[in-house]
């Protein structure tokens, strides 16, 4: 977790995450910062691995200045985020992007980040506590989604997958003795 400055705003939940490929943005966020919409560029690739065994399909994109650390000692850059239209618990979430554009070192046993800036090293902490706050939300959301009725439809399809021999690998026999052991 880091609290840089995106566009004009300090945002306090931003997740790094070097498995990411993307950067992304929540359009509510975009929406409390008071960007204008007509600057989000369209896109027709969607990505995968966010919500299981879907694709999902993001708003568009959008160039966004971020800026860590003050006037002393600061690195700017301008960072493409997929703007999506679903909740999440986080401001932004950053990815391998971020990491490359920023020649960013990450320590995750401190929960520590070091990028180079133009008066030596700028290291970027957050709090044990402040990680744990937001994991505890996550938890929280994750519960949300389960008893919303969303885990029923992903039953659903994936019941329809096992019982479908095009779609499904294991045999019926299998699925039936699964389905009695849960």
């Amino acid at each position: 977790m880091v609290d840089p400055i995106i566009g004009m705003k300090r945002l306090t939940k931003v997740l790094m995450d070097g498995g990411s490929g993307l950067n992304i943005m929540y359009v509510e966020m975009l929406n409390a910062m008071g960007v204008d919409r007509v600057r989000i560029r369209p896109t027709g690739a969607p990505f995968h691995g966010i919500v299981p065994r879907k694709q999902a399909m993001p708003l568009g994109q959008i160039d966004l200045p971020i800026t860590f650390r003050g006037p002393s000692n600061y690195r700017m850059e301008t960072l493409t985020f997929e703007v999506v239209g679903f909740h999440g618990t986080y401001h932004v979430i950053l990815g391998r992007p971020f990491y490359a554009k920023f020649m960013a070192i990450p320590n995750y046993t401190y929960l520590k980040l070091k990028i180079p800036g133009p008066n030596g090293v700028i290291t970027i902490g957050t709090s044990f506590q402040c990680a744990y706050e937001c994991e505890v939300e996550c938890c929280d959301h994750a519960v949300a989604i389960i008893a919303s009725g969303e885990l029923t439809t992903i039953r659903k399809e994936v019941t329809e997958e096992a019982l479908d021999p095009k779609k499904s690998t294991g045999s019926l026999s299998q699925w039936r003795a699964l389905k009695r052991s849960s």
